[in-house]
């Protein structure tokens, strides 16, 4: 959907609500509230840079990230890839980045090491079932992973 359409943004607030079904205390209940943004064409526009910005932040990180590991074995995390960030904004290719928030950007970063932590963090046979209130465990037999760097 194009960004100037409209941009939909919910909401989920924990509020104290009344008891129900003859209940007298007051119980936290979850209430969902969604908002509808029709923006400006110049709106719209800032929208769309900031995405692809966003967009071109986290491919270069990603990219830096594999890098990194293919062929020095090394790790890289959040702050290095925070550190590359502002270099990258200094050079000529790329200074556009530094025309939109940074906050976004940064964002975005956050993002990519919180998905290296939880991928590289579940083990085989400690991940559950996505629905909820299902708690089956997968094979504790190790398996090869498809997304380790073999080095080749």
């Amino acid at each position: 959907m194009p960004v100037r359409d409209a941009l939909t943004w919910a909401c989920v607030r924990i509020v104290n609500a009344p008891g129900f079904r003859g209940m007298g205390a007051s119980h936290p209940v979850k209430r969902a509230f969604k908002y509808r943004f029709h923006p400006t064409d110049a709106q719209a526009a800032e929208l769309s840079r900031t995405f692809g910005c966003v967009r071109k932040v986290y491919n270069l990180a990603l990219a830096a990230r594999t890098d990194a590991w293919t062929i020095r074995r090394e790790k890289v995390g959040y702050r290095e890839t925070s550190a590359m960030l502002t270099g990258w904004k200094k050079t000529e290719e790329l200074a556009y980045l530094a025309e939109v928030s940074s906050v976004p950007l940064q964002e975005a970063l956050r993002h990519l090491q919180n998905a290296f932590t939880r991928f590289w963090g579940s083990t085989p046979g400690t991940r559950v079932s996505s629905r909820s209130g299902s708690r089956v465990l997968r094979p504790s037999t190790p398996a090869p992973r498809s997304a380790t760097p073999t080095g080749d």
